[in-house]
């Protein structure tokens, strides 16, 4: 498939997300708040965005701004992230990240991918989360449902697993400013109906489009 025809497909792809959801939503439950998004979406890193918001709740109930969680006890933190996994290492960093937001940036959150990873714990999957959702800058957000639907689509071979590398390919084929809210509805896509082990290939509104299918027959 040419660079041509990809971006023909993934406008396609693009379309019918939108059809089949029109609000694009992020399943973190931030609600805007840029200091709320930083820490959920380091919480999140190998847990369910479902447990996070669920854990977010105490977490901001006690902690509800950058300047809080940056004066918080690191074992009442610790306690409390520990149902998301890695909870000593995301405790520290969220913390620190806390405290950096105030002491570098002022307390407001940057926008330069640079900047943003220099954050304890934010990586460019977090970074592109919050110049998307915040700033409303292009940004593909690789997580494993866009890294395994995407390949599946025929954009890279299914081989490639690398965050960095998916994200390079998907700025180049995905418009500029529909990237964030794509990225939130391939997610809701892949719960919904391209699962991992399970794909409902036989229900599912891509299939006229999915490389993988053609594969198959």
């Amino acid at each position: 498939m040419t660079q041509k025809q990809k971006k023909q497909r993934i406008c396609a792809v693009v379309e019918e997300l939108k059809r089949i959801y029109p609000v694009a939503v992020c399943a973190l439950e931030a609600h805007g708040d840029p200091f709320k998004l930083l820490v959920m979406g380091r919480l999140s890193a190998q847990c369910t965005d479902a447990r996070v918001n669920i854990v977010c709740q105490e977490l901001f109930a006690r902690y509800p701004t950058a300047a809080d969680l940056a004066a918080a006890d690191l074992q009442d933190v610790e306690r409390i992230v520990r149902p998301c996994g890695l909870y000593h290492t995301k405790a520290q960093n969220i913390i620190d990240a806390s405290r950096m937001l105030l002491t570098d940036f002022g307390g407001e959150l940057p926008h330069e991918m640079e900047e943003l990873l220099k954050l304890p714990g934010v990586g460019r999957k977090i970074a592109n989360l919050l110049r998307g959702d915040i700033f409303g800058l292009p940004a593909i957000v690789a997580d494993t449902h866009c890294i395994r639907i995407c390949g599946r689509l025929g954009m890279y071979p299914t081989a490639l697993k690398d965050p960095t590398k998916v994200e390079r390919i998907l700025s180049e084929l995905v418009p500029p400013d529909e990237q964030s809210d794509f990225c939130h509805r391939i997610v809701q896509f892949g719960r919904d109906v391209c699962s991992a082990r399970a794909p409902r290939c036989d229900a599912c509104p891509l299939y006229d489009l999915c490389e993988a299918v053609k594969k198959k027959k």
